[in-house]
């Protein structure tokens, strides 16, 4: 084995720092990135809960409509009911 010149050692040890640098940006990003994910998450689990309450809301309306539906037709067979028995 050869011995390092002092070239040598200052590249190794740049490259070192350098390597140590990129680790801890990687550390970093990956520290946003799972804070993105849990912000991420906790809106998801908004919406969602969200579009339950709309659900809920749209049935509400369309059995109330239905309701009304009926209640016309039945005031129309009634209508025609009456007008039959006056003709």
């Amino acid at each position: 084995m050869r011995a390092m010149t002092g070239k040598e050692r200052v590249t190794i040890k740049s490259m070192a720092e350098r390597i140590k640098g990129i680790e801890e940006e990687l550390v970093q990003v990956l520290r946003n990135l799972r804070e993105k994910i849990r912000a991420l998450e906790t809106e998801r689990a908004s919406l969602l809960a969200e579009i339950e309450e709309l659900k809920k809301e749209a049935e509400t309306r369309a059995s109330a409509l239905e309701s009304e539906v009926s209640a016309l037709r039945n005031e129309v067979k009634a209508l025609k009911e009456l007008l039959s028995h006056t003709e």
